[in-house]
């Protein structure tokens, strides 16, 4: 039997899934390997930190400027640069592993990536990405495009953090060195980079809302969104620095998980995930757009406790892997929700702005995480980040109560 194509995926959308996917495996490949790939170069554990919090420093500076200049100059040409640079970035992490280097082009090119379950919705492209998704689908369509958006993605980073086993592969059957064993899998990102440039081209851009919105419905100003959201995001963010990149050296240090063991981990979260990232439009439908992404948020608290307690990688894999589920259910619910209650013209820079704090703080965690590790628990950055989500929830809940997007009205 035929499968019925959904009659939003037409006009942008096919070419938005397309990039989604490629830059997603990208990123499943990076998330993994950069700060493995930093430790077997020689460097210490807060140096570790300190790039990829150097990492997170460049993507915030990268994320504003997205985010000014893509409402007001288009949003396709700023995903092109992005591309272009990530492609160069990666291509540079196969040719050295001077550490000077290595820092410039994280900040540069956002050479890192989203956790487990993220489905490469992380990065500076993320503004014009978001306005061009909200501005190709009608308001009663847009919970569905963001989950499967989402689901594309997470599929492809499957198959990226599967891909990722391949420098222990070289390592044990080729005796490939522990640096060199990581140079294809750069490569491979940089191909990657070019490939989205490419399914880039096609797409039109539109500065009209299209048919099907919801013009009579209350619109949030950008300034009131975006207060909104700076302090929810902010602590946001202290959680991402710990659960995104930080997390696989996490692992590593704690456990002594080898590099192959993570990537399969990862690879069977992102596939678990699959699911989630269907459930959601019925959750959000359920619940309301507020309550599900609250609920689903105090949940991900609930499994990150259960992570920090585990004695073992096997069940600190487990509650990773629920926790992943979990928050994948609320993440495009979030990010349909923001852009349903901004205004069409604002968009991208509500994406860009609204992010900000949560960037900022981020790119500070995984030097505090590494400092927290050496003085006074391994587990401490992980008790560290379920506490402030906890607060990200309740505060979420006090600032958009009252909210509803156009399709609850």
């Amino acid at each position: 039997m035929l499968i019925r194509r959904p009659e939003w995926y037409v006009g942008n959308v096919p070419w938005l899934f397309a990039t989604r996917a490629a830059r997603s495996f990208s990123q499943a490949l990076l998330v993994i390997v950069v700060p493995l790939y930093v430790s077997a170069a020689g460097y210490s554990t807060l140096q570790v930190g300190y790039l990829l919090s150097v990492a997170l420093a460049g993507s915030t500076g990268m994320t504003i400027l997205v985010g000014v200049f893509s409402d007001r100059y288009g949003r396709k040409p700023l995903l092109i640069t992005i591309a272009t640079l990530a492609a160069i970035g990666s291509a540079t992490y196969a040719l050295t592993d001077r550490f000077w280097v290595l820092a410039l082009m994280a900040a540069l090119a956002s050479i890192r990536g989203g956790g487990a379950g993220s489905g490469g919705g992380f990065g500076p492209f993320y503004p014009a990405e978001q306005a061009l998704v909200a501005g190709s689908s009608a308001d009663r369509h847009r919970n569905a495009v963001f989950s499967s958006l989402s689901l594309i993605g997470v599929l492809a980073a499957a198959v990226g953090s599967a891909v990722a086993v391949l420098p222990g592969i070289l390592r044990e059957h080729f005796r490939a060195g522990a640096v060199d064993s990581y140079h294809p899998i750069f490569w491979i990102s940089a191909v990657a980079s070019l490939a989205i440039i490419l399914l880039t081209l096609p797409i039109r851009e539109k500065h009209a809302p299209p048919v099907g919105v919801n013009e009579a419905a209350t619109k949030l100003s950008a300034r009131s969104l975006i207060g909104r959201l700076w302090l929810t995001n902010g602590l946001n963010g202290l959680a991402i620095g710990v659960m995104g990149p930080f997390l696989t050296y996490w692992f590593a240090l704690r456990y002594g998980a080898a590099s192959t063991s993570i990537a399969t981990l990862y690879t069977l979260a992102n596939l678990l995930t699959a699911a989630s990232y269907l459930a959601a439009p019925r959750v959000a439908l359920r619940l309301g757009a507020v309550r599900a992404i609250v609920f689903t948020r105090l949940v991900t608290v609930a499994f990150m406790g259960g992570m920090a307690l585990a004695p073992t990688f096997l069940l600190a894999s487990v509650a990773y892997a629920v926790r992943v589920m979990f928050n994948s259910i609320g993440m495009p619910i979030r990010q349909s929700f923001i852009m349903g209650v901004a205004e069409e013209q604002s968009r991208s820079k509500v994406a860009a702005m609204g992010s900000l704090p949560s960037r900022a703080t981020a790119m500070v965690t995984p030097a505090v995480a590494s400092h927290l590790i050496q003085s006074v628990s391994v587990a401490a950055p992980i008790w560290l980040a379920a506490a402030v989500l906890a607060v990200n929830a309740g505060l979420f809940q006090l600032f958009f109560k009252n909210v509803r997007p156009p399709e609850e009205n």
